[in-house]
């Protein structure tokens, strides 16, 4: 069980400061542990294609400072696993909790997209 106060998710012996809807508030906290603990605490069971997906977030991100569109990701997933597999539909079912670029991001340490409030 992932215990949090109100703003943190605890991963290990620390506390990692996180907004009102999980998002990083420091981008450096971010680790593979991290990314555990709050999928837990959002009821997600992570399967190597979230980690294939969170680990593509986070490269591009260091790519081109900016998170990608779910258009840049259905085409790259499309690609590796089939257009079933990659559609914008599994890609959302993956991440029930906001899709892709919400929930996605959220697992994968990065800001939250335009728009969001």
């Amino acid at each position: 069980m992932v215990h949090t106060l109100k703003g943190t998710v605890r991963v290990g012996d620390r506390l990692i400061e996180v907004d009102s809807e999980g998002y990083l508030r420091h981008l450096g906290d971010w680790s593979e542990d991290f990314a555990r603990a709050l999928a837990e605490r959002e009821g997600l069971e992570l399967t190597d294609a979230h980690w294939e997906l969170i680990h593509f977030l986070r490269a591009y991100w260091t790519e081109h400072g900016v998170q990608p569109q779910v258009r840049v990701m259905i085409r790259h997933f499309t690609a590796r696993w089939g257009a079933q597999r990659g559609s914008n539909h599994h890609l959302h079912e993956m991440f029930p909790r906001g899709g892709p670029q919400k929930q996605g991001n959220r697992l994968a340490g990065l800001l939250r997209t335009k728009g969001e409030h």
